[in-house]
């Protein structure tokens, strides 16, 4: 797949190293300013159960 995109650039070598650069770094800019966020409340990052589940463990013990 990545072959193929620097196949597609037109241009020489320096051009199309520097829009292939550019282009990865859209897509991470992308991806932390509208991926990221918009799919964070769905992960269970902050939950908390893994210290829930060991007070209830060391108490019962």
């Amino acid at each position: 797949m990545y072959g193929w995109l620097f196949r597609a650039l037109p241009g020489p070598l320096g051009a199309r190293i520097l829009v292939t650069v550019l282009l990865v770094a859209v897509i991470i800019v992308v991806l932390f300013a509208r991926v990221f966020p918009a799919i964070a409340p769905l992960l269970p990052v902050d939950d908390g159960m893994v210290g829930a589940a060991l007070s209830r463990s060391s108490s019962v013990a």
